[in-house]
């Protein structure tokens, strides 16, 4: 068999029957919250949970390491991990589930000031300039279209220097983060290379969903005089800018840069827009024989790992699981793609399908049809065709209402064979009191904004008489 260790992010319960010893991992060191501060138990949660719960080994911990930093400290735990067995000559499972670059940005002060200036041209020129090295690397097509700025992001170049500056300046912490992030998954890499295990290790890179737009901190905080409010206070009271990746520090970039990072994609994280639920793959090792560094657009789903990696490993997935009876498998292996042997696990007749907050989405080859609270959706059925439209701007829902009734029976039968619950009631309720009125996001407009001073032609222009 396999060794299995686990550090990072686990956030799928704290029972001890949940927690990740419980659930197969011989070694773990985790956080078991959905975030946290980066340098210490400071919980994100409401006053009544302030702390954040970690495990090691299964058990409950106390405190955590002298020098914690969580992407450092991520790392050194698997790397000791791997190390305690490496000479007992058995293979192992390794899963790394990185907290960075969940808000809170933290982040040492080494590496906070890589970037200084660079994003002060705002947000729409970075998603321009993206937009641009995508289609030249062939990661988009050429005729990719920008999904439209949210409508309640300002256009950067109305605003003053100072302010785009100082919200530049949170896109500056997130890229040290990432480049942080990227520091300590090549000392992992180091370390498989050193011992001889690189060229027989698999990797399997990939998020979890698409960037945070929200206002996490404003959700949690709540209204000023309740005890959320007053727990806020004290425990992320370190506001400067300057104190920007401090612990006590709170900082997110934001629907604007959150809509950088999905480039070309429209919206984030929380909605079934592509920008909320896509991501890039990075997949290397022993099964992959496609060329190196090669790009491949096949629509896959992280239900797909599950049968990928028990086929690499010649292993089955068993019917019973401690006298219990498993469901079937939803997703598809990778192997033969992988190996170059096929183009695509799915058929344009396979069917994937989503529900978050109560915002839903359904996926037949190229077709999307989603379902969102307002004002991020209709409150009805949208329907997209991704592979003309993958900034999902056109709905196509009153010209092809065959494929909506087609399509919404695909969901009904995912609900029923998925038992979902549809919730009543979301998180996002009261949003589009609280957000200005949704227009069209058209370049220009409304033009007194961007009219320029004019300038008469040199030959007509004079000193007024004395």
């Amino acid at each position: 068999g396999y060794h299995t260790y686990m550090t990072g992010k686990w956030h799928m319960g704290k029972a001890p029957d949940k927690i990740p010893r419980a659930r197969g991992f011989e070694r773990d060191f985790s956080l078991l919250d959905g975030g946290g501060s980066y340098w210490d138990m400071t919980s994100y949660l409401s006053a009544l949970s302030p702390r954040s719960v970690f495990t090691e080994d299964g058990l409950y911990l106390t405190e955590l390491p002298k020098d914690y930093y969580a992407t450092k400290t991520y790392t050194d735990k698997m790397i000791e991990f791997i190390e305690a067995n490496r000479g007992d000559g058995k293979p192992f499972f390794a899963y790394v589930a990185h907290q960075a670059p969940h808000d809170p940005y933290h982040l040492p002060r080494a590496w906070r000031r890589r970037h200084v200036g660079e994003y002060d041209k705002g947000w729409d020129a970075v998603r321009r300039e993206r937009l641009q090295r995508q289609i030249e690397l062939g990661i988009v097509a050429q005729n990719t279209e920008l999904a439209e700025r949210m409508w309640f992001v300002p256009d950067p170049t109305q605003l003053a220097p100072a302010p785009r500056a100082l919200l530049g300046m949170k896109m500056e912490l997130y890229a040290g983060m990432m480049e942080n992030f990227d520091y300590h998954v090549g000392r992992l890499v180091d370390y498989l290379k050193a011992n001889d295990e690189y060229e027989n290790t698999i990797f399997i890179v990939f998020g979890d969903n698409g960037a945070e737009g929200n206002d996490l901190f404003q959700m949690i905080a709540g209204t000023p005089g309740t005890l959320n409010f007053l727990n806020a206070a004290i425990n992320w009271s370190q506001t400067d800018p300057k104190a920007w990746g401090d612990p006590g520090s709170f900082v997110g970039y934001g629907p604007m840069w959150a809509q950088v990072s999905m480039t070309p994609f429209s919206q984030y994280k929380g909605w079934l827009a592509e920008g909320g639920i896509r991501n890039a793959l990075i997949v290397s090792g022993p099964a992959v024989k496609r060329p190196e560094g090669s790009i491949h657009h096949p629509v896959l789903h992280v239900a797909d790992i599950m049968p990928t990696l028990l086929e690499i490993a010649g292993a089955e997935y068993p019917e019973t699981h401690e006298g219990r009876q498993l469901p079937p498998l939803i997703g598809k292996s990778w192997v033969g793609m992988l190996a170059g042997e096929a183009d695509s696990v799915r058929t344009d007749e396979d069917v994937l399908a989503w529900e978050v907050f109560g915002n839903r989405a359904v996926r037949q080859g190229n077709w999307k049809l989603r379902w969102q609270w307002k004002p991020y959706g209709k409150g009805d059925w949208e329907l997209f065709d991704l592979a003309l439209d993958p900034g999902e701007r056109k709905d196509l829902a009153a010209e092809r209402p065959e494929r909506v009734t087609a399509m919404v029976e695909r969901w009904d039968d995912y609900v029923a064979a998925n038992n979902v619950i549809l919730p009543s009631r979301s998180v996002f309720e009261g949003l589009e009191d609280q957000l200005p009125q949704r227009f069209p996001d058209d370049p220009g407009y409304p033009p007194l904004n961007y009219k320029r001073q004019f300038v008469p032609p040199p030959d007509m222009v004079k000193e007024p008489k004395k």
